[in-house]
């Protein structure tokens, strides 16, 4: 029996951002596949989840310096909830844009990537989720990092098509700062993943 409980709502306070994450990632997808003048709806529910996550992280913050006992390192602690705010971020900061540039028709590759981005944000609510148990995280980790290296073949692919086949410069930089933050949407998902590896290698 110990004397000084561990505080463990840390898990659910992680699985509260991974899940507005998730929800976020849905909307981004629906967001480019949606007709320009159609998207506001998505971007204004990015900006509420983006909101709440912010809220759920600054508990966390808080929780860890009122918290004798962690369930986990300390820095792992932190390092997580900044990593999947992080995502969260990423996912507002490209939605935002899109109303900034005015954008047309979403081009066949930032679709792909919102679809890849959608499983992999999905994938990594169900690693955050099993963290408290600790099984089989380490699955989910692995499943991750395959979806970022076919995010980062979509991203390359669709680049190079863009650049060969777009006239309109403007066009052109509008779309790349797109393609460019969608894929840092990814990197930042592959650092969660990361993370999760390390918290479970050490408590396996």
């Amino acid at each position: 029996m110990r004397l000084l409980p561990r505080e463990e709502e840390f898990f659910d306070l992680f699985a509260a951002v991974a899940t507005r994450n998730k929800e976020a990632a849905q909307h981004l997808r629906e967001l480019f596949a949606a007709p320009p003048e159609r998207r506001t709806p998505h971007v204004e529910a990015i900006k509420r989840l983006e909101h709440e996550a912010d809220q759920v992280t600054h508990e966390v913050v808080n929780r860890l310096d009122r918290t004798f006992i962690t369930p986990l390192d300390r820095e792992d602690i932190h390092q997580l909830a900044s990593d999947l705010d992080d995502v969260m971020d990423a996912i507002d900061g490209t939605a935002r844009r899109s109303q900034i540039f005015h954008l047309g028709v979403a081009p066949e590759g930032v679709k792909q990537l919102t679809e890849v981005i959608q499983r992999m944000v999905g994938v990594l609510a169900e690693g955050v989720g099993r963290l408290k148990k600790g099984d089989d995280v380490m699955k989910y980790c692995v499943e991750a990092k395959k979806l970022e290296e076919e995010g980062d073949a979509i991203y390359h692919e669709a680049l190079g098509r863009m650049f060969e086949t777009e006239r309109d410069a403007l066009e052109v930089i509008k779309w790349k700062e797109i393609y460019d933050n969608l894929e840092r949407t990814l990197d930042q998902s592959e650092d969660v993943a990361n993370v999760l590896e390390s918290i479970t290698l050490k408590h396996a």
